[in-house]
């Protein structure tokens, strides 16, 4: 057989084996990004499928789950989602996965979380609308021992009072972040728990609203918080923090209640440290009584002074913008606020609403700290790192208590006054004393 007949029938055999799909060959053409999404859609509905078996076993119905899955789709929109390959095929053309976390406001420049405007809007509005709750909150306060001004803080600052559009079917969020999400074991057990508030009949799928993450209704609970603090305030048989806003206001005290509150206490209170003061200092490693801070020259603003008993309260330093913004002394109930939130910067402007309800007074302080980069903040927490200073971690470009307390700890050993936070000089001359290799 001549070569050239010999290549056309090798061809023509080739060809029929790719139709029957028996040849490991790839075909000419990579699949196009609508064929990619079909199949990776397909894929979802698969797995979808193999979550009923779980679903069941927590006593969800087969009515429930099909109702609660009908029409549901990928979010390829979401953060932190990294969708998957198929067959080596790469997500949608253009479109790099979303693997990195959002950079939340709370890690940022501090100023920027308590912008004036902002602040004095929900203030304003929080003051006018507790004035129509009064008789409801009375009673939740005497339950719960959780004051009105808190409650009403967290709802301003979660969904303002209820305005935010809440735009997430729940049950959608969490399946795509249970399928292709960097957290898929945390996403696929909220929504189990989510499926069983819809067969428990709080809720309904339509009105189901959540975050991208799947904090849900008027004060933002996860699934799992749902389960272990939602409350039926006004009797009706349902928990419902959606639609209902005495609900979600007494869902609010009763987890704050639960997670320690101390009953009628503040959160802590504005400060002013000396010139010379060691920001080091701060954090729960350093917490002493109110009196003591006093001896180390710390003052109240606005002239005010702590009452006796009051000095007696263990007070921890807390300076989120270092020696750039204001300084306080966070009590117990700053840190379960917290729990709501893990971030201090969201405790304290919860805190600071909440004080402004009764007396509508700013900071005295001023907010002059500068936001960086997270990849400048990254390779300055590797050098802080190799020196021996704990940055809370591994480097994650984050400007937290650790990195702050590690940024005064290099000052303090080069002989700097120590400010906590950086400047762009503070990171050059980090960058020329301690290198990295190739740097």
């Amino acid at each position: 057989m001549k070569l050239s007949n010999l290549r056309l029938v090798t061809a023509a055999i080739l060809a029929a084996f790719t139709l029957a799909g028996l040849t490991g060959f790839a075909p000419a053409e990579a699949a196009t990004p609508v064929d990619y999404k079909k199949r990776v859609e397909q894929m979802f509905r698969d797995w979808v499928e193999d979550l009923w078996p779980a679903a069941k076993a927590k006593g969800i119905t087969r009515q429930t789950f099909d109702a609660a899955f009908k029409g549901v789709t990928l979010n390829w929109k979401l953060p932190e989602i990294v969708p998957p390959e198929v067959d080596g095929e790469v997500p949608v053309k253009g479109k790099k996965p979303k693997q990195s976390f959002k950079q939340q406001p709370e890690f940022g420049a501090p100023g920027r979380y308590f912008r004036p405007k902002i602040v004095a809007h929900r203030v304003k509005k929080g003051r006018a609308k507790i004035k129509g709750w009064n008789k409801a909150l009375d009673e939740i306060e005497k339950r719960y021992g959780v004051q009105r001004e808190i409650i009403f803080s967290v709802w301003g600052v979660e969904t303002n009072f209820g305005d935010f559009a809440i735009p997430h079917y729940t049950i959608r969020a969490l399946a795509t972040g249970g399928f292709m999400g960097l957290r898929k074991d945390m996403f696929t057990k909220e929504l189990l728990i989510a499926l069983n508030i819809l067969q428990e009949g709080h809720v309904t799928p339509a009105k189901m609203k959540s975050s991208w993450a799947g904090a849900m209704g008027h004060t933002q609970f996860m699934p799992s918080d749902f389960t272990r603090y939602a409350v039926d305030y006004n009797g009706d048989g349902k928990r419902d923090i959606w639609g209902t806003e005495i609900d979600a206001l007494a869902s609010t005290g009763f987890y704050l209640q639960s997670e320690g509150w101390e009953r009628m206490k503040t959160w802590g209170y504005e400060i002013k440290v000396p010139k010379n003061f060691d920001c080091t200092l701060a954090g729960k490693d350093n917490a002493r009584p109110i009196s003591e801070w006093l001896k180390l020259g710390v003052k109240r603003t606005y002239g005010r002074t702590f009452s006796e008993k009051s000095a007696k309260d263990e007070g921890i330093l807390l300076m989120p913008g270092g020696r750039f913004g204001p300084a306080f002394i966070a009590l117990h109930n700053f840190y379960v606020i917290k729990t709501y939130n893990n971030a201090d910067l969201y405790a304290l402007i919860v805190g600071h609403i909440a004080d402004r309800y009764t007396n509508d007074r700013t900071f005295e302080g001023k907010w002059t700290a500068k936001g960086f980069r997270r990849d400048i903040v990254t390779d300055m927490q590797k050098r802080l790192v190799k020196l021996g200073l704990n940055v809370g971690g591994r480097p994650d470009g984050l400007i937290g208590f650790r990195t702050r307390i590690a940024i005064g700890e290099y000052q303090k050993k080069k002989g700097l006054a120590p400010t906590c936070w950086p400047t762009d000089k503070l990171i050059a001359h980090i960058r020329r004393t301690i290198p990295l290799d190739g740097s």
